[in-house]
């Protein structure tokens, strides 16, 4: 006991005594409470002060530092129970003004506080302690903010993760798809190259066959008849009328040529390969126009794999980043609109709380503080079109709507709705916008909107130029001009 200092009694977190010790396998001490504290902030259980990994997951009580904390205390505790005077042992009731401290009521008699004014210390005490927590609520304040704040980020780099692991799966999942469609589209190629080879290989060994039971004919007559050259002329004469008919009436073919498309196509097999297997793949993969932004999106809503349908659901624990919308049970699309004529479809279906259309990108997203928006929609109330100048205007429709075409021609400054199914016009806004805007939707049912996908044509022309443009209803092609 002689030997253990006070410091030795203090704990290196709080630098207060011991209360309830506990010991780690690093040899170190810490109060409960405080490695409590720093495991569940650090998630990770290891010593504050040396950052050894402590081996026990339920550290032992330090029991003989804790008696002699204990004991510590105990007349600490006693002593500041009964404060009193240093220099009168008094205890202290009051509360010089003038010097900004406690005193007894002997202090108040004596020379060095003549003329002060005193007050009883609970009084002063109270009103100071209602001051300090004035003051400290800001600290509080902030400090609750800093918290959330702390909580958020955790909770954005679990979401982070998430979203990594969604997005590698789904684009693994895409090229397997592509893999799979190339690898097919390889095997039926080389299978159309080993067929027409096959098939010309033996139309040419047919020939060949042909050519040589010609050449034998051939061959066993002019060998006959250079025999017949080389007899003594008695043997020569008696034989030269047989010899004479022979030559005569041996056939003499043209000599055979080889058939038109007798080799391999390789035009056809190599010319424009990866346009043409590009030209197919259009019929294997699917583009949609607006693509969803899953950041941007509600809490309470919920996205497609494919990003291009949402609908309303639970309340999700997302982070609280600042694109997603707080306020509106919206989504935007991905890109901004700036420059240049727009048009997508969106199926309602059977929903029956939506909106559509296009929103400034600078509108508040976490209250409701007026909506920099152009938007058609469909509530209790029917239909409605909504823009900031004009607010909301109702709309007289004949027939329930169940897909909407959103037109945007930025730089003529024109918004239209209309319906693609009766090929009828809904509405339309003129503005001059100055501000990107970015395709909305929002809805408050369960039922899904989708963007629906459109259809790819190629076309080609004379030169290299291209161009993409909407074709019909719902088709994007491409054209050479």
């Amino acid at each position: 006991m002689a030997s253990c200092s006070e410091e030795d009694l203090v704990c290196p977190a709080c630098q207060d005594v011991f209360r309830d010790p506990l010991l780690l396998s690093c040899c170190h001490s810490f109060c409960r409470s405080c490695l409590q504290s720093w495991w569940t902030l650090k998630q990770v259980q290891e010593c504050p002060l040396c950052r050894a990994v402590c081996v026990w997951s339920d550290p032992p009580s330090n029991l003989a530092l804790k008696n002699l904390c204990e004991t510590l205390r105990g007349p600490r505790v006693s002593i500041r129970a009964a404060v009193v005077c240093q220099l009168h042992h008094e205890k202290l009731k009051l509360f010089c003004l003038d010097h900004q401290q406690p005193a007894c009521v002997v202090c108040r008699d004596a020379k060095a506080h003549a003329d002060h004014r005193f007050r009883p210390i609970d009084e002063v005490a109270q009103e100071r302690r209602a001051e300090l927590q004035t003051s400290l609520k800001p600290l509080q304040n902030r400090l609750k903010a800093f918290t959330e704040a702390g909580r958020n980020f955790q909770l954005a780099a679990e979401h982070l993760r998430k979203q990594s692991r969604q997005v590698e799966r789904r684009v693994k999942e895409q090229f397997q798809k592509l893999w799979e469609f190339l690898r097919e589209e390889e095997a039926a190629r080389l299978q159309a190259l080993r067929e027409e080879k096959e098939q010309k290989a033996e139309l040419l060994k047919t020939r060949t066959e042909e050519l040589s039971r010609d050449m034998e004919a051939l061959s066993h007559a002019v060998r006959a008849t250079e025999e017949e050259l080389r007899a003594q002329d008695a043997s020569f004469l008696t034989r030269y009328q047989v010899s004479e008919l022979r030559v005569r009436q041996c056939p003499l073919p043209d000599p055979p040529q080889l058939p038109k498309g007798a080799l391999i196509d390789v035009a056809k097999h190599l010319g424009n390969l990866a346009f043409n297997v590009w030209n197919k793949m259009k019929d294997a993969v699917m583009y949609t126009p607006v693509v969803l932004d899953p950041n941007t999106a509600n809490a309470e809503l919920v996205l497609s794999e494919h990003l291009s349908c949402v609908r309303h659901g639970k309340r999700q624990q997302l982070p609280d980043n600042p694109e997603r919308f707080g306020y509106w049970d919206s989504v935007l699309g991905s890109e901004g609109l700036c420059s240049g004529v727009h048009s997508w479809d969106v199926e309602v279906g059977d929903s029956r709380d939506w909106e559509l259309g296009v929103l400034a990108e600078s509108v508040c997203r976490t209250d409701f503080s007026g909506s920099t928006a152009w938007s058609l929609e469909f509530s209790g109330q029917g239909y409605r079109a909504y823009s900031p100048t004009h607010k909301y205007t109702a709309l007289s429709l004949t027939q329930k709507l169940r897909t909407v075409r959103v037109h945007l021609d930025w730089e003529g400054g024109e918004l239209t709705f209309s319906d693609p199914d009766s090929n009828t016009h809904i509405h339309s806004f003129t503005h001059t916008f100055m501000e990107t805007l970015s395709p909305h939707l929002c809805t408050r049912g369960a039922l899904p909107l989708k963007i629906l996908p459109v259809r790819i044509s190629v076309h080609t022309g004379v030169d290299e130029s291209w161009k993409y443009h909407l074709q019909g209803t719902n088709t994007l092609t491409t054209s050479e001009v």
